[in-house]
Protein backbone atom coordinates (compact mmCIF):
# COMPACT_ATOMS: atom_id res chain seq x y z
CA UNK A 1 0.00 0.00 0.00
CA UNK A 2 1.36 3.64 -0.86
CA UNK A 3 1.66 5.69 2.31
CA UNK A 4 4.14 8.42 0.58
CA UNK A 5 3.78 10.30 -2.25
CA UNK A 6 7.14 12.90 -3.39
CA UNK A 7 5.90 16.24 -4.98
CA UNK A 8 8.56 18.44 -6.44
CA UNK A 9 8.58 22.27 -6.19
CA UNK A 10 10.22 23.92 -8.50
CA UNK A 11 12.65 26.99 -7.90
CA UNK A 12 10.28 30.18 -7.44
CA UNK A 13 7.14 28.35 -8.84
CA UNK A 14 3.66 28.94 -6.39
CA UNK A 15 2.71 25.61 -7.11
CA UNK A 16 3.90 22.23 -7.35
CA UNK A 17 5.20 20.98 -10.99
CA UNK A 18 4.97 17.32 -10.38
CA UNK A 19 3.51 14.45 -8.30
CA UNK A 20 5.49 10.91 -8.68
CA UNK A 21 4.72 7.29 -6.77
CA UNK A 22 8.54 7.12 -6.55
CA UNK A 23 11.92 9.09 -5.92
CA UNK A 24 13.06 7.23 -8.52
CA UNK A 25 10.55 8.31 -10.87
CA UNK A 26 10.86 11.67 -9.81
CA UNK A 27 14.57 12.32 -10.20
CA UNK A 28 14.15 11.04 -14.08
CA UNK A 29 11.71 13.60 -14.79
CA UNK A 30 13.95 15.97 -12.78
CA UNK A 31 16.93 14.78 -14.25
CA UNK A 32 15.34 14.58 -17.90
CA UNK A 33 14.42 18.52 -17.76
CA UNK A 34 17.61 19.55 -15.88
CA UNK A 35 15.27 21.40 -13.30
CA UNK A 36 16.09 23.06 -10.08
CA UNK A 37 13.73 22.54 -6.59
CA UNK A 38 12.91 20.58 -3.88
CA UNK A 39 11.61 17.21 -3.69
CA UNK A 40 9.64 16.25 -0.92
CA UNK A 41 8.16 13.31 0.21
CA UNK A 42 3.98 13.90 1.85
CA UNK A 43 2.07 11.54 3.61
CA UNK A 44 -1.31 10.27 1.70
CA UNK A 45 -4.65 10.70 2.94
CA UNK A 46 -3.11 13.09 6.31
CA UNK A 47 -2.03 16.83 6.52
CA UNK A 48 1.91 17.22 7.31
CA UNK A 49 0.66 19.46 10.22
CA UNK A 50 -1.30 15.75 11.51
CA UNK A 51 1.40 13.86 10.44
CA UNK A 52 3.42 16.03 12.50
CA UNK A 53 1.59 15.81 15.60
CA UNK A 54 0.84 12.54 15.88
CA UNK A 55 4.70 11.42 15.25
CA UNK A 56 6.18 13.77 17.70
CA UNK A 57 8.09 16.27 15.33
CA UNK A 58 5.61 19.53 16.22
CA UNK A 59 4.14 19.77 19.54
CA UNK A 60 1.92 23.12 20.05
CA UNK A 61 3.56 25.78 21.95
CA UNK A 62 0.73 28.32 21.59
CA UNK A 63 -3.09 29.25 20.76
CA UNK A 64 -1.88 30.52 16.99
CA UNK A 65 -0.26 27.17 16.54
CA UNK A 66 -3.47 25.57 15.99
CA UNK A 67 -5.40 28.03 13.88
CA UNK A 68 -6.33 27.52 10.04
CA UNK A 69 -3.35 30.18 8.76
CA UNK A 70 -0.72 28.14 10.88
CA UNK A 71 -1.87 24.62 9.62
CA UNK A 72 -2.72 25.45 6.52
CA UNK A 73 0.93 27.18 5.56
CA UNK A 74 2.93 24.46 7.83
CA UNK A 75 5.93 21.86 6.87
CA UNK A 76 8.28 20.05 8.82
CA UNK A 77 11.81 19.75 8.14
CA UNK A 78 11.23 16.28 9.35
CA UNK A 79 9.52 15.20 5.65
CA UNK A 80 12.52 13.83 3.38
CA UNK A 81 13.26 16.25 1.13
CA UNK A 82 15.83 16.54 -1.26
CA UNK A 83 16.90 19.96 -3.03
CA UNK A 84 18.30 20.01 -6.95
CA UNK A 85 20.24 22.54 -8.80
CA UNK A 86 20.13 21.68 -12.86
CA UNK A 87 18.85 18.01 -12.60
CA UNK A 88 21.08 17.13 -10.48
CA UNK A 89 20.92 16.38 -6.37
CA UNK A 90 22.67 18.50 -3.74
CA UNK A 91 24.29 16.20 -1.58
Amino acid sequence: MLDTIWVFHGEGGRFSSGVFTSIEKAEIWINRHKLSGVLTAYPIDEGVYDWALFNDFFNVKKQAQMEPNFIQQFTSANQEHYHYDNGTRDN
